[in-house]
């Protein structure tokens, strides 16, 4: 497939102007108003470079290079400066821009400037093929870290479901990563270097729902001065990712089994069928199982969405993954704040393997992103290792409880043989019954034969 270029610049005859001169070179060229626009295209999948202007309303040019960084810190991206901005362009440098170009600017200058950042992004991503032919770490197991076996079936089954044209179900509970496992599946397919227009179903504005999501013509209900294209047709070449699924409510499920049937979508006010070329993704948090027993999830639809299906486990399943996971996210917020790896003790390691984690990988970046801005754990009784050293002191609690316990029953109840036994005094083993809430009518008998 053909590398593409980003243009992203908002002076509409500028981009317009790049954009033709960049198409009669030769290149594959995706221009847009907006950095948030490009941000729906741009990630790890995509074989190109990003040209971006750093002056823009909105998200600028330094914030989108910050968040394309993050999604890949391969990925070229040029900035077009002015000539005050020169000092800017050189601190982006040092963020991550591949180089800069100032204006006014020849289109051999910036031919020059591409053809070397094209030629780079070709390299990377031969070598990430490579390595993926190869078995070694590849940009599946970057973005999704862990050597448990569930990680490791579920990178396998994303390789596999990836280039494909299936639509995929992908359930696992909160915070857990599936918009990661999406944004995975999209960038490995053919649709890589087109939209992914992720949709929140729990989030859609109930009366205007059917307009945001399939569009309307001009004068399809009062307000609508113009016609509009929905989040669908934005979409079109690309991939759709329905997040929680399961929240949608049934009139709409119906709307939604038919173009995802057909894909084919009515505008509001049309009689005219829009043709649909998009692949869908889903995700729940919720058993669809159950909402189809109840009622709240139509079995049809759920049957068409669940061509093929992943499960993101919890990170409760995996223990063992939680100090990599935790390394790599403590990596790539030092990089994102632009400040020095603050690696944690092997005790801390130990401790976050041992804590319950309710909101999964979220929960867990948010704890790196505390470590690395050194607001963690202030309070000492929310730090892993007090949370682990709490564990132990329960542990130990109980099995003295059990111990003495089992003495005392061992015994018939008699006090003495119990703490000559348990080689403790008797005001001890008092002591120790009491705290732990052990009956004293256990030891009765015993206690009239000591006295």
């Amino acid at each position: 497939m053909a590398q593409t270029v980003l243009l992203v610049d908002d002076d509409i005859a500028m981009r317009q102007s790049t954009e033709q001169a960049l198409e009669l070179a030769g290149h594959r060229v995706r221009a847009f108003a907006s950095a948030e626009e490009a941000l729906t295209v741009a990630g790890p999948g995509l074989d190109g470079v990003v040209i971006t202007d750093i002056r823009m309303p909105g998200m600028d040019g330094m914030t989108l290079l910050q968040r394309l960084g993050e999604l890949d810190p391969d990925l070229p991206v040029i900035l077009i400066t002015g000539h005050a901005e020169v000092a800017l362009a050189v601190e982006a440098m040092r963020r991550g821009a591949y180089d800069f170009i100032e204006k006014p600017f020849s289109m051999q200058a910036l031919g020059a400037v591409l053809k070397r950042a094209l030629d780079h992004r070709a390299l990377v991503m031969e070598n990430r093929r490579l390595r993926a032919v190869a078995g070694q770490r590849d940009d599946v197991e970057a973005r999704l870290p862990g050597r448990s076996a569930a990680m490791v079936e579920l990178r396998r089954q994303i390789r596999s479901l990836g280039p494909s044209e299936a639509d995929v179900l992908i359930t696992g509970p909160t915070g857990s990563g599936k918009e990661v496992v999406a944004r995975l599946l999209h960038d490995l397919s053919p649709r890589a270097g087109k939209p992914f227009v992720a949709i929140n179903c729990a989030a859609l504005p109930a009366a205007l729902i059917e307009s945001e999501l399939f569009g309307h013509e001009a004068g399809a209900f009062p307000g609508a001065m113009r016609a509009r294209f929905g989040r669908f047709e934005h979409a079109r070449g690309g991939t759709i990712l329905l997040d929680e699924i399961g929240s949608m409510p049934l009139d709409l499920q119906a709307k939604l089994l038919r173009v995802l049937q057909d894909r084919v979508i009515l505008r509001l006010g049309s009689n005219d069928s829009v043709p649909l070329n998009v692949r869908f993704l889903a995700t729940s948090k919720a058993d669809l199982a159950q909402a189809m027993a109840q009622g709240a999830f139509r079995e049809d639809l759920f049957w068409r969405l669940n061509v093929a299906s992943l499960r993101v486990p919890p990170l409760s399943a995996r223990r063992d993954d939680v100090p990599v996971l935790y390394l790599h996210l403590l990596r790539e917020s030092a990089a994102r704040h632009g400040v020095e790896d603050r690696l944690p003790d092997p005790a801390t390691l130990s401790a976050l393997s041992a804590r319950e984690w309710p909101g999964n990988v979220r929960e867990l970046r948010n704890l790196a992103e505390r470590h690395v801005l050194g607001l963690d754990w202030h309070d000492s009784t929310d730090s892993p290792a007090a949370h682990l050293a709490a564990q132990l002191a329960d542990r130990v609690a109980a099995f003295e409880r059990s111990v003495i316990a089992a003495a005392i029953a061992a015994h018939g109840g008699r006090l003495r043989p119990v703490y000559e036994s348990l080689g403790i005094s008797r005001k001890t083993l008092y002591e120790k019954m009491q705290k732990h809430g052990l009956d004293r009518r256990l030891i009765a008998d015993g206690d009239s034969a000591d006295s």
